[in-house]
């Protein structure tokens, strides 16, 4: 009998957001309402230490309409990491400015704060650092650079649902930071994202931006877009805030198991200061990267992920940014990374079998 699949990330819908799903339905508010205020308040207390929150109809959404509320657009620049999604730098080139690539650090794979601050020029107006893979990136550094420069700060951490640094979590360093709430990311409303503000007034433009511009029916301010969330997606939401703690301490507890049995691979690096949420748990292999891929899959019934294969600056729909860009840190990740299956419904048989599954297969190569 052939062994059952593990996949690289499994969401976790169960009864308990069907109950609250229907509950709305049979409310009749389906669009945004009450559901999606209530969750608001809630997100903002759990995780981001009592920041407004603005829920929006994606992640990507979230980053494009915090950029413009912050005052991001044509002839400004904002520097990101080319090493992640490209939702990061498609936000910025959506107003207008210009995302100016980065270099990473070695050891956490998030922006290089020595990379940020060659990147400044007389046109930055702002950093927007990734927290990547469930890792902050140096927002004290970051932060200082900022300073010293007077530019603003904006929190990509879609993947970091928990994070923190320092005890602060992520989403409170910056103007804003955004998380995501796509079905794979660390907790889920089915799609969206959630800004986290730092004032009142970021927090009204978001508002403003995401519902055609009007805080009052009819009374459109400015030029803005449909991007709210729904009820029936707040709902499912709220359910999952009750549980990603859980969730965390689950993928917390099986990267400590595969930091202790991994042979012949680099397993991810904490800081000392940093709480990782382990979106992925990324090693990094020397050599033959997509052989152990493809091993891990056909051979030992293992799903596995490569974020990010090709990196941003390279893309053909954001490399006329970055002509001629060498980013080294950038270039050499992108061909050593695997992202192994960390997510909460993994059994310790299953944690068991990577583990011997990614040991036999980089030794089989060596």
């Amino acid at each position: 009998m052939s062994q059952t699949f593990i996949p690289a990330a499994k969401p976790i819908i169960g009864d308990d957001e069907r109950a609250a799903v229907d509950r709305v339905l049979r409310s009749g508010m389906i669009a945004q309402g009450p559901e999606v205020a209530t969750f608001e308040k809630e997100f903002g207390d759990v995780l981001v230490g009592g920041r407004t929150c603005v829920a929006v109809n994606s992640g990507t959404s979230g980053l494009h309409l915090g950029l413009l509320a912050a005052g991001i657009g044509p002839g400004d620049e904002v520097i990101v990491p080319s090493f992640t999604f490209a939702a990061t730098a498609n936000s910025v080139a959506l107003t207008g400015a210009t995302p100016v690539f980065a270099d990473i650090d070695p050891d956490y794979f998030c922006l290089s704060p020595d990379a940020v601050r060659a990147a400044v020029t007389e046109r930055t107006k702002a950093i927007m650092p990734v927290h990547l893979y469930g890792h902050p990136a140096d927002m004290v550094a970051i932060d200082a650079i900022a300073r010293e420069h007077d530019l603003l700060v904006f929190e990509d951490a879609a993947q970091a649902h928990g994070a923190s640094l320092g005890g602060v979590p992520v989403g409170r360093f910056g103007t804003f930071g955004m998380f995501s709430l796509y079905p794979t990311k660390n907790m889920t409303s089915g799609e969206g994202g959630m800004v986290a503000c730092d004032s009142d007034e970021i927090a009204r433009n978001v508002r403003l931006l995401r519902n055609q511009g009007m805080e009052k029916q009819y009374a459109n301010e400015v030029v803005g877009f449909n991007a709210r969330m729904t009820d029936v997606h707040a709902a499912i939401g709220r359910v999952q805030l009750t549980k990603v703690g859980a969730w965390t301490a689950d993928r917390q507890r099986h990267a400590a198991f595969l930091d202790a049995h991994l042979e012949g691979v680099v397993v991810p690096a904490v800081a000392a200061d940093a709480v990782h949420v382990y979106h992925q748990y990324t090693i990094r292999v020397e050599e033959g990267r997509d052989r152990i891929v493809t091993a891990l899959r056909e051979e030992h019934g293992i799903g596995s992920g490569v974020y990010y294969p090709i990196p941003n600056h390279r893309l053909d729909s954001l490399k006329h940014f970055a002509p001629d860009l060498d980013l080294p840190e950038t270039e050499r990740a992108a061909r050593q990374v695997i992202s192994l299956p960390v997510h909460p419904s993994l059994t310790t048989d299953d944690l068991e079998r990577i583990v011997a599954g990614v040991n036999a297969t980089v030794k089989a190569g060596s």
